[in-house]
């Protein structure tokens, strides 16, 4: 036994209805312009190569400069909107610097309230980016960003502090390309 479904429409009712329907969803899409790679916000278009300098630091914590640097070059070629050049060599330089690191407690050991056996570690860092090699040239952006990191505390904080920083230090490198290459 087979089973016939048969439509009893008009021939060339779908075709007019379907170019007709067709047509104005044509011209609704022929004015999105998306494009492929990256979208930097307008007033940096001239930008192509970045030269990034040795982070400074304001804080006391030692020997982070060269590691918050090598991490900020690293998502910038992750990411891939703006080419690293060497030092003076870029269309823009962005200079950073580390203005703290901050310790917050989120958690108590049991029965002592007075003790942490969890803490948050934040990083501030301050970047400005301006025209040209050095610091004469206009400044194009400017702003702060923050990285956290959580860990919990063992026999050595310091050992733990040490482990936490390439962590809030990648998070902070994340959102500064993101606020260069997106805009926000």
């Amino acid at each position: 036994m087979a089973i016939v479904a048969t439509c009893h429409a008009r021939p060339g009712w779908f075709s007019r209805v379907g170019r007709v329907g067709i047509f104005p969803a044509v011209l609704l899409l022929a004015g999105c312009a998306y494009s492929l790679g990256p979208a930097k916000p307008t007033y940096l278009n001239a930008v192509h190569r970045l030269s990034v300098p040795m982070f400074r630091s304001d804080d006391l914590v030692p020997h982070v400069e060269s590691l918050l640097t090598t991490t900020l070059i690293k998502e910038f070629q992750r990411d891939g909107t703006f080419k690293i050049a060497p030092s003076g060599g870029g269309d823009a330089t962005l200079r950073c610097t580390l203005e703290a690191v901050q310790l917050t407690p989120v958690r108590s050991v049991p029965g002592n309230v007075q003790q942490a056996s969890a803490f948050v570690m934040s990083l501030k860092i301050r970047y400005e980016l301006r025209e040209g090699a050095g610091d004469r040239g206009r400044v194009l952006d400017g702003g702060r960003v923050t990285g956290e990191a959580s860990f919990f505390v063992s026999t050595d904080l310091q050992q733990d502090q040490r482990q936490a920083f390439p962590r809030a230090a990648e998070q902070a490198a994340q959102r500064l390309v993101g606020q260069l290459s997106e805009g926000f």
